[in-house]
């Protein structure tokens, strides 16, 4: 990469661990796809993987007395069983089905009938999307819209929700790390500078957040997420069928 370039990609991970500072979500997204749009598949995951657990483990020193440890640990428990069977599968995607289920997820996830909402408070609801998450983690790189809407579904306040995820995201992002990064074929090389850059760059971004998160109400910070995740939906989607097209 040039040196404008890594400035430039520094910068975007600065302002998604902001975005994710602030809703616990969404950053991840955005910065998946221009990874994606840089660098081959594996090496885009593994990188993501590095700034997400930095970022993730960062949110959750900040908020950790908010964490929910029964929520973390079902979703946690789906989590370990996907990703035992991914390792015997051995898969990995394109790059327009990674964009395609990028874009897809969110409203799949509306979809679900009220009656099937999940409830954090409830074990097989966590361990049933733990598993489901993982799964689409492996395949798309993150698992935002899915995740999200485990903790939305239940009466968590806002900080509840950006600690309990963090948790969970830094164990999900963990194992797609180790994943693209030493156990596919076309494992991935991560420049020991750009993981340090990841790193400062996902610090930084969320250490600005918090005074943000802190002054939002439980309203307007679910009022905001919803629209941001379908925005950037919207966006791959199109990216997506783009690149299946040509």
């Amino acid at each position: 990469m040039t040196a404008s370039l890594i400035v430039a990609l520094g910068a975007t991970m600065v302002s998604t661990a902001f975005l994710s500072g602030i809703f616990g979500m969404a950053g991840g997204l955005i910065l998946m796809g221009v990874l994606l749009a840089l660098l081959p598949l594996p090496e885009a995951m593994a990188l993501h993987a590095v700034t997400q657990m930095a970022s993730n483990g960062w949110r959750g020193l900040i908020w950790i007395r908010y964490v929910r440890w029964r929520a973390a640990a079902a979703f946690l428990t789906g989590c370990a069983i996907a990703f035992a069977a991914w390792t015997v599968w051995g898969y990995v995607p394109s790059k327009p089905v990674a964009f395609l289920l990028l874009g897809v997820s969110p409203f799949v996830v509306r979809l679900v009938p009220a009656g099937l909402k999940p409830d954090p408070d409830r074990f097989l609801h966590g361990a049933f999307y733990g598993s489901a998450c993982m799964a689409l983690m492996m395949l798309a790189g993150v698992s935002g819209p899915l995740i999200d809407s485990y903790f939305l579904g239940g009466n968590l306040e806002r900080r509840q929700i950006v600690a309990t995820k963090a948790v969970c995201q830094i164990c999900g992002h963990g194992a797609k790390f180790v994943y693209f990064g030493g156990l596919v074929d076309q494992a991935a090389g991560i420049d020991p500078l750009m993981a340090a850059l990841a790193i400062a760059a996902s610090i930084i971004g969320t250490s600005l957040a918090k005074p943000v998160l802190e002054r939002l109400s439980d309203t307007q910070y679910r009022t905001w997420a919803m629209h941001i995740i379908t925005a950037i939906a919207v966006v791959y989607l199109v990216q997506g069928s783009y690149l299946l097209i040509r």
